[in-house]
């Protein structure tokens, strides 16, 4: 159809329930995720007791510049190692919300097709991202990292 796939409600609290599991599970910090659909709108959120102040907005940011750029924040930290400058310029058109840390994954569906992304914050970037990609894997769909 003409209409672009979406995540669903249903598959994002699969993602951010199965995420945080996996965090308890590894006895992590307080994490915080959240999941955008394709268009960038925020699906779900959930925000562990204790977690500290910005971790929304880092989470979601990490989902929105997935989006945004349609590769993972791990990615782009990569390129921006790379290419300071023009990473320096997508911050600034961005308004500061793109992150370069890993923790922002695209989620595709059994078509490939880019049906949203989930950002996580609140360990290390490498840690977030590992919850991110078993919630991701739980809801049967997959994470491109």
């Amino acid at each position: 159809g003409t209409a672009m796939s979406n995540i669903t409600l249903e598959q994002a609290s699969i993602i951010v329930d199965a995420a945080l599991a996996k965090g308890r599970e590894m006895g992590l910090n307080p994490l915080t995720f959240a999941v955008l659909d394709s268009g960038g709108h925020l699906v779900a959120f959930k925000r562990e007791d204790k977690s500290s102040l910005m971790r929304g907005d880092i989470a979601s940011g990490k989902a929105w510049g997935a989006l945004g750029m349609g590769f993972s924040t791990r990615k782009l930290g990569e390129r921006a190692k790379g290419n300071p400058s023009f990473f320096s310029a997508l911050s600034d058109l961005s308004g500061g919300k793109i992150l370069t840390s890993p923790g922002g994954v695209l989620v595709q569906n059994k078509d490939g097709d880019v049906i949203g992304a989930v950002g996580a914050s609140g360990d290390t970037g490498d840690n977030d991202e590992q919850c991110v990609i078993v919630g991701i894997e739980a809801a049967g769909l997959t994470a491109v990292i």
